[in-house]
């Protein structure tokens, strides 16, 4: 036995346990809205959603990431944060997952894509079934003109969180 499968070897037992976790990808179904003229401050658009069952997962980590294409038909004005939220089995309410991001735009006609991501691990139960959601609510005081989300879409990788081996 040469020195390489000695180690190769001394590898499998992490290597066994590490294939005992699988890896979870979803993606949700595109979703969208048009904010009117004059949404007021407060105003929340669900836009969109996936439900993820992380029971065969030990201690799960979810990657989620968010896109979507912002469309202002009318010049826009205003600010729009857009959080991800996590209701399980057993809440009542829906829970903030990671910061909010801040879409802000001046009096601009503009189409750009609006990304961002975050990681909701450790906090999660080995019998969760969990659906998260991507909210928008409306931050300035009022918006000027319209502002289409389009194709909304969260998708999410899920893994175990930690394991005995390195």
């Amino acid at each position: 036995m040469n020195s390489m499968s000695k180690c190769h070897d001394d590898h499998d037992g992490c290597r066994k346990e590490k294939d005992l976790c699988p890896t979870i990808i979803r993606c949700s179904t595109p979703g969208g809205v048009t904010l009117p003229p004059a949404t007021v401050l407060g105003t929340a658009f669900p836009l969109t959603a996936l439900t993820l069952n992380t029971s065969r997962l030990n201690n799960a980590c979810v990657k989620l990431e968010f896109t979507s294409n912002l469309v202002a038909a009318v010049a826009f004005t205003g600010t729009v944060n857009f959080q991800v939220f996590k209701q399980c089995r057993g809440q009542a309410t829906p829970v903030p997952v990671g910061p909010a991001f801040t879409f802000s735009l001046v009096a601009l006609l503009t189409s750009q894509a609006f990304t961002f991501f975050v990681c909701d691990c450790g906090d999660t139960c080995c019998d969760e079934c969990c659906t998260y959601s991507v909210i928008a609510t409306v931050t300035s005081a009022v918006t000027v003109g319209t502002l289409s989300i389009n194709n909304a879409t969260l998708g999410a990788i899920a893994t175990c969180g930690s394991s005995s081996c390195c």
